[in-house]
């Protein structure tokens, strides 16, 4: 079984195909946000020098989120066009869910945290039980501060962050827990490898999204909506 699985939720424009357990080939690009521009051709180029047909792909994994409003939207267009033109299942997978799989194995508290501005993050908490992964607390969006405090309720926990966020908050999570981890740069970002391996997962377990349904985790309003909405209430009633 062949997965091609898809994110654009950051910076990062990343796609990778897998056969079974086996990663063939994976591309990562971690600089600006074109994904509009070189999603397309990275995913012809991963097939091209692996010489794969993309009808001879069997699934579409793409990130759900949560991330760039308009990256995810790019990610999950290109991924539902791909697999309603091959009638292929398409499955979503969250960008903090992949995070938190770069850490395999460890063996405290993975703390996935991305940035969304405004010293806030996007967040869960999540632990290893043997090889599974398990998610303690649902999707955030929460400031930095609120998270640090609802880290410390369990104690002083071991805990391991991985996310574009951790550069930001290095520091100030450093000082909040002396027995803290921080991921290498190369586990930092949500790969398709680690999204494909979890999609492999969940098909595996018949777990597939509805293409005419399926839409991304953005757990909070996008600046427009929020504008928007501060303008709304400024009016006057007249």
């Amino acid at each position: 079984m062949k997965i091609l699985s898809i994110d654009s939720s950051s910076t990062c424009s990343t796609c990778s195909i897998l056969e079974d357990n086996k990663l063939l080939g994976e591309i990562i690009y971690n600089d600006k946000k074109q994904h509009s521009i070189i999603l397309l051709s990275q995913i012809d180029s991963l097939l091209e020098n692996l010489n794969i047909d993309i009808v001879n792909i069997d699934a579409f994994v793409v990130s759900e989120g949560p991330g760039s409003f308009t990256g995810l939207r790019i990610g999950l267009a290109t991924a539902k066009g791909l697999a309603q033109g091959l009638n292929k299942p398409i499955i979503g997978v969250s960008t903090l869910d992949c995070l938190a799989h770069n850490i395999a194995f460890f063996d405290g508290i993975i703390c996935p945290i991305m940035d969304a501005l405004r010293d806030n993050v996007y967040t869960s908490i999540y632990k290893f039980s043997g090889e599974n992964l398990e998610r303690i607390k649902d999707y955030m969006a929460i400031h930095i501060d609120e998270l640090i405090q609802m880290l410390k309720e369990n104690g002083d926990p071991k805990v391991c962050f991985v996310g574009d966020a951790t550069y930001k908050f290095k520091e100030k999570l450093s000082n909040s827990f002396p027995n803290s981890y921080f991921a290498p740069a190369h586990l930092n970002i949500a790969r398709a490898s680690s999204l494909g391996e979890l999609g492999i997962k969940k098909l595996l377990n018949g777990d597939q999204d509805n293409l005419f349904t399926f839409s991304p985790i953005y757990l909070r309003k996008s600046q427009a909506e929020r504008e928007y909405e501060n303008k709304i209430r400024m009016v006057p009633n007249e």
